[in-house]
């Protein structure tokens, strides 16, 4: 016997003992309800070298028992695992998927986590602390996720050229200082996920010449200035594949360049074929996983597909006016620019963002009347206008008939259902108050026509009685 598969199942107590006693090259069992193993020592005496070793999402707890001869892919997520065995990356010699997360793991990350042929490191929903070691992105790591722990200081810059990285997730620790400049050498790079930590930096225009990069999340840091540099000609173009734009809650400032959205060809298409985004080096075996605002809620997302698209740069100190150009990005799912101080009005060209199911201007200084082209956002689930400086009457087709009174409060001069304030005749849409002069110009024209024409045919009258009267004049004349 080589192969041990039990995956999926609900056996529960102990894993028994027999399974050691085999030379197996994989065992499998995973989804299960086990709560201990009954082993001698927490170094499983194999004598070949495991293809496959998987406990994940099991009961299991105390130390991650290892196979001595190494194995390639050992997964021990979704447990109650505590520590790791001090000298645990010995038994790393032949790994090239490590995948721990979701336990009570606590502990350091030490140096020699380099040494080993790792290509996926997973450690994500621990209690890892510390530093993190400077040769982490120097080795032939694909895949690092180290979210949802406690480690601290600042990223690696020792980054050479060819970094084979893909995705790095350390959402949520306590990561400070600037993003390494060096990080543009990753040019494999899909997704970047650094939300939740405590970096100051700028912006990161110069990770737009990244061609794969997918995903871009640096909320809730300490990140400030504006956003891009695009009046330098070599910012053109970038950030070509972004599909999901994650700013909020950091100190960016100043206005919106128009171009930065121009840039975003990925969201100017309509793509509806759902992938998933996938790691060709390793099909199958990672599939990373987020967490962004979606729809009002913070949601987590085990799989990214590509049609899942938002923007959200809100909670910052932008100005300025909302720019036209977000309007051609025609397969954005969620934009959400609240809590700035946007002034200006609702650009209608946001009526031309087919998909959008979200959309969140609340908290602004935004003026004007509410587009009647928001209408025809016939997808839209989630409208929050609030807390802006609106005026006029709230559109009344389509959509609109959905939304609830909180998606129009604060806005003093806003009318009509679902608000209790009635609309008086200086309500009347701007559109309707461009027919009525248009008729009233009609109205005018239409009299100035038929007073010339009056003027005229009374002229001609008096012209053809002169005509008469001195005809019978000069008849009188002659027979006097």
């Amino acid at each position: 016997m080589t192969h041990v598969d039990l995956s999926n199942n609900k056996i529960s107590g102990d894993i028994p003992s027999w399974i050691w006693n085999y030379d197996l090259m994989m065992i499998d069992l995973s989804q299960n309800m086990f709560t201990g193993m009954k082993l001698n020592s927490y170094v499983i005496p194999f004598s070949n070298t495991l293809d496959y070793f998987d406990l994940s999402s099991n009961r299991l707890q105390g130390p991650i028992p290892l196979p001595s001869s190494s194995a390639g892919l050992l997964d021990y997520s979704n447990n109650s695992f505590s520590c790791l065995l001090p000298n645990f990356t010995l038994y790393l010699s032949f790994t090239a998927y490590l995948m721990l997360s979701h336990n009570n793991i606590s502990g350091y990350l030490p140096r020699s986590i380099c040494h080993s042929p790792l290509e996926v490191l997973d450690l994500s929903y621990n209690n890892f602390s510390g530093l993190l070691p400077r040769c982490l992105m120097e080795n032939s790591l694909s895949i690092i996720s180290l979210r949802e722990n406690q480690f601290k200081g600042m990223l690696p810059s020792n980054i050479s050229i060819g970094c084979p990285i893909e995705t790095i997730n350390l959402n949520g620790n306590k990561i400070e200082g600037q993003l390494p400049r060096t990080l543009s050498k990753c040019t494999d790079l899909e997704v970047l996920d650094l939300g939740r930590n405590q970096i100051t930096d700028t912006f990161p225009s110069w990770l737009g010449s990244l061609l794969n990069l997918r995903v871009l999340i640096l909320r809730s840091n300490k990140f400030h200035g504006s956003i891009g540099h695009l009046e330098d000609e070599k910012y053109r173009g970038h950030f070509s594949s972004l599909q999901i734009i994650d700013l909020a809650s950091n100190n960016f400032s100043g206005k919106l360049h128009p171009q930065w959205f121009e840039n975003l060809k990925s969201m100017k298409q309509y793509d509806n074929r759902g992938q998933i985004i996938d790691h060709p080096n390793i099909p199958g075996l990672y599939q990373d996983s987020i967490t962004i605002s979606y729809k009002g809620f913070t949601m987590s997302f085990e799989r990214i597909l590509t049609t899942l698209t938002s923007i959200d740069l809100s909670d910052n100190a932008l100005e300025g006016s909302v720019p036209m150009s977000i309007g051609n990005l025609v397969s954005l799912h969620v934009l959400n620019m609240s809590h700035n101080a946007f002034t200006g009005e609702i650009p209608p060209q946001l009526g031309s963002i087919i998909a959008l199911e979200s959309l969140d201007l609340s908290s602004n200084m935004l003026s004007g009347e509410i587009p009647q082209e928001l209408t025809d956002l016939t997808f839209l689930s989630i409208l929050n206008l609030s807390n802006n400086q609106l005026d006029g009457r709230i559109p009344q087709s389509r959509q609109f008939e959905t939304f609830q009174e909180s998606s129009f409060d604060g806005n003093a001069g806003l009318c009509g259902p679902p608000l209790s304030k009635k609309c008086g005749p200086s309500d009347i849409p701007s559109e309707t108050h461009l027919k009525n002069s248009s008729h009233g110009v009609d109205v005018v024209l239409f009299l100035f026509v038929g007073v010339g024409f009056g003027v005229g045919f009374a002229a001609a009258i008096l012209l053809k009685l002169d005509y008469w009267i001195s005809r019978w004049f000069h008849i009188f004349r002659i027979l006097c």
